[in-house]
C-alpha cells in the first residue's frame, strides 16, 4: 500500500510539474498558423532585399549640382558608372526644379531605355519624397532614377549584380515571441495631424499621422504614431526606436508596417502590432538611402529582442 501511494503522489506529482510546464511555453508554440505565417513573411522579406531593384542592389546616391551632370564610366563624367557600363550613357541637367535628360555627344546607347522605351531627350518627372512616379533609366545591370528631398536632387543607382547581393550570406533574426505579438487600442486624431521627419542625410518632409496606438508591453502602456505614406494603400508605418538599438538591433531605428485598424482611420478600434516584424531600414544595408528617424514619442525606454537584428 506505502508503495502504491508513493507512486500515485509521485506520478500526480510529475503530472502536474508537466501541466505547469505546458502552460507555460510561449504562445506561438501553441498556434502553428502565427508561426507560418511568421516564417513566410521572413522568406518574402528577403527575397524583396534581394530582388534585382532591392535594396541590396543599391550601389550610388548621386546628388545633381546645377546644371549638366554627364554621367558615364569614362573619367570625365561628372557621375561615375561601374565599369562596363557605357563610357558616355547622358547627361542630367538640373535646372531651378526641373531635371531634363540629354543626350551625350555621340547619342544614347541603343540599349539604353526610359520607363522601358528607348531613350530620348525628355523632362523627367520627379516628386519630393515620392520616388515611386520617377521614371527608371536602365542600361545593362544598372537601373537608375532621379528623386527628389526637399530642395535637393539626386540619382539613385540600383545594380543587379551589386556586392550586396552577390556576397549575401543571410539575416540575423530573433526568435519568435508571441508575448510580442499585442493589440493595440487604435485612438483617431479628428483632424489628422501632420509630423516632421528628419532623415539621415539631413532632409526634412512632412507625413500625415491619422492616429495612435495605445498598447499594453511588460506592464506598462506606451504609445507609437504611426504615418500615413500612401492614402491609395492600406497600410501603417511605424518608425520606431527600443532600448536594443544600443547594442543588438541597428542604431537609428527599424520599420513596422501593419494594415489598418479593425474600424478604419477615423474611427476607434483594435490594431495588431507584431514587433516579431520588426524590419531594418534601407540605411541599415546601404549608405546610399535617405532614411526617416523616429519622431520623439516613438522611441520607446524598453527593450524589443524580437524582430531582425543589426546587418552584418
Amino acid at each position: 500500500m506505502r508503495f502504491r501511494s508513493f507512486f500515485q503522489r509521485t506520478f500526480l506529482l510529475t503530472f502536474l510539474i508537466l501541466f505547469i510546464t505546458l502552460s507555460s511555453i510561449p504562445t506561438f508554440a501553441q498556434d502553428p498558423s502565427w508561426e507560418k505565417d511568421l516564417a513566410a513573411w521572413r522568406t518574402q522579406y528577403v527575397e524583396n532585399l534581394l530582388k534585382p531593384d532591392g535594396w541590396l542592389s543599391l550601389t550610388g546616391l548621386e546628388w545633381l549640382q546645377p546644371g549638366d551632370n554627364s554621367l558615364g564610366s569614362a573619367p570625365d563624367n561628372k557621375i561615375h558608372l561601374a565599369a562596363g557600363s557605357p563610357a558616355h550613357l547622358a547627361i542630367l541637367h538640373l535646372g531651378g526644379e526641373t531635371v531634363t535628360l540629354n543626350a551625350p555627344p555621340g547619342g544614347f546607347p541603343p540599349d539604353f531605355l526610359v520607363a522601358g522605351a528607348s531613350a530620348k531627350p525628355q523632362t523627367l518627372r520627379v516628386e519630393p519624397n515620392n520616388d515611386k512616379v520617377s521614371p527608371h533609366l536602365t542600361v545593362g545591370t544598372l537601373n537608375m532614377y532621379v528623386i527628389r528631398r526637399e530642395e535637393r536632387f539626386a540619382l539613385r543607382i540600383k545594380d543587379s549584380h551589386s556586392p550586396a547581393i552577390v556576397g549575401f550570406h543571410g539575416l540575423k533574426l530573433y526568435q519568435p515571441d508571441a508575448s510580442y505579438r499585442v493589440t493595440a487600442k487604435w485612438i483617431p486624431y479628428s483632424p489628422p495631424k501632420t509630423i516632421t521627419l528628419a532623415t539621415l542625410v539631413g532632409t526634412k518632409y512632412d507625413q500625415p499621422v491619422p492616429g495612435v496606438a495605445e498598447f499594453a508591453l511588460q506592464g506598462k502602456t506606451f504609445r507609437l504614431e504611426p504615418v500615413l505614406e500612401d492614402p491609395a494603400v492600406a497600410k501603417l508605418f511605424f518608425i520606431l526606436r527600443d532600448t536594443t538599438s544600443t547594442t543588438t538591433t541597428y542604431g537609428a531605428c527599424r520599420f513596422l508596417y501593419t494594415g489598418f485598424p479593425t474600424n478604419g482611420l477615423d474611427k476607434p478600434g483594435d490594431l495588431s502590432l507584431d514587433f516579431n516584424r520588426l524590419e531594418n531600414p534601407p540605411c541599415a544595408y546601404t549608405p546610399y538611402s535617405t532614411c526617416p528617424l523616429p519622431p520623439p514619442g516613438n522611441r520607446l525606454p524598453i527593450a524589443l529582442p524580437v524582430g531582425e537584428q543589426r546587418y552584418h
